[in-house]
C-alpha cells in the first residue's frame, strides 16, 4: 500500500499545477545532457530524444511497480534521486522536473544557474500532447515529437468505439487507488467507449477506494491490475487477490489493466487505448 500512496502524492503533487508548464532560466541552445527528474518524461524522451543527449533518468524509471518503460532500456541510463547533488553530478545543460520536486532541489538548481524545465501533469490527451510539443521543441527534437502525437492520434482512432452507449466501468488500481474526473486516465476512457464510475461512487480526482466499499457498490466492469508477489507491495497483492474480489466475479467483470498504463501519457497512451479497446470488444462480445 505505501507504493499506492507515494504515487498518489506524486500526481497530486502536479494536480496544482495543471497547465503550469514553466521553462525557468532559459537557455535556448539545444541541451547535449538532459536529465529527468520524472518518469513520465523519462518515457517522452525514449521516443523522441537522441539517447547519446541522456544523461539521467528518474529513479522511478528503474522500479518495476513504477516505470512505464521496459527496465532493460531504463537501466541503460543512469538514474537520480530528487536530491540536488545527484542531479548537479551528472553535469545537465538541462533539467526537466515535474511539480513534486523539493523546493530546495529546484532552488539548488536555480542558484546553480542550471537550465530548468517544470511540468505539470496531464489531465487530457490533449495537454498531454501539448506537453510533448513543449518538450520535442525544447530539446531541437520537434520532428520526433510530431511523429509521437502522430502516433498517439492514430492509436486513439483505432480503439474509438462504435456508436452506442458506453460501458460503465472503473480503474481499481493496486491498494484500491482510483483516477476521477479531471485526469488522463478518464479522458482515455471517454475516448474509449467507457463510461468511468468514481464520479457516481463519489470519488474525487485522485482517490483510494477500499476493498469494501468496492463490493458495496460495485461497478459493472473492473479494470485492476493483478497480484505480483515478487515486487513487494504485500498489502497490495492482498487487495488484488482477496477472496471476496474473486467471490464477487458474478457481479463485477474483472478486466487486466495494468497499473503502469496508469502512471503516464506520452507513448503510454498508446498502449493504454489499444488495452481498453480491447477490453470493451471483450465485453460487447459477451454481452451481446
Amino acid at each position: 500500500m505505501r507504493f499506492a500512496l507515494l504515487f498518489l502524492a506524486f500526481v497530486l503533487a502536479g494536480c496544482g499545477s495543471r497547465g503550469t508548464n514553466r521553462i525557468v532560466q532559459q537557455d535556448r541552445a539545444v541541451p547535449q545532457r538532459i536529465v529527468s527528474m520524472n518518469p513520465c518524461v523519462d518515457a517522452v524522451l525514449m521516443e523522441i530524444a537522441d539517447p547519446a543527449t541522456i544523461a539521467g533518468i528518474s529513479h522511478y524509471s528503474q522500479d518495476p511497480r513504477a516505470t512505464s518503460i521496459p527496465l532493460d532500456q531504463a537501466r541503460r541510463f543512469s538514474a537520480v534521486s530528487d536530491e540536488a547533488e545527484d542531479i548537479v553530478a551528472l553535469r545537465p545543460d538541462l533539467v526537466i522536473a515535474g511539480s513534486h520536486v523539493s523546493i530546495q532541489t529546484i532552488a539548488a538548481l536555480k542558484r546553480l544557474g542550471i537550465p530548468l524545465m517544470q511540468l505539470g501533469v496531464p489531465a487530457s490527451v490533449a495537454e498531454d500532447k501539448a506537453q510533448i510539443s513543449m518538450i520535442a521543441a525544447r530539446i531541437g527534437r520537434k520532428p520526433q515529437g510530431e511523429r509521437l502525437n502522430a502516433a498517439i492520434a492514430r492509436a486513439l482512432a483505432a480503439a474509438s468505439p462504435p456508436e452506442g452507449k458506453p460501458i460503465s466501468a472503473m480503474i481499481w488500481q493496486s491498494s484500491g487507488l482510483v483516477p476521477g474526473t479531471g485526469t488522463l486516465a478518464d479522458d482515455l476512457l471517454t475516448r474509449t467507449g467507457f463510461s468511468n464510475e468514481s464520479a457516481r461512487m463519489g470519488l474525487h480526482q485522485w482517490d483510494i477506494l477500499p476493498l469494501e466499499d468496492l463490493l458495496t457498490r460495485p461497478p459493472p466492469v473492473l479494470l485492476s491490475g493483478t497480484a505480483s508477489m515478487d515486487l513487494g507491495d504485500a498489502d497490495a497483492n492482498r487487495m488484488l487477490n482477496h477472496p471476496a474480489l474473486r467471490m464477487a466475479g458474478k457481479r463485477i467483470r474483472t478486466a487486466d489493466y495494468p497499473a503502469n498504463l496508469l502512471h503516464c501519457g506520452g507513448p503510454v497512451i498508446i498502449r493504454a487505448a489499444a488495452r481498453l479497446a480491447t477490453i470493451r470488444r471483450n465485453v460487447q462480445d459477451t454481452t451481446g
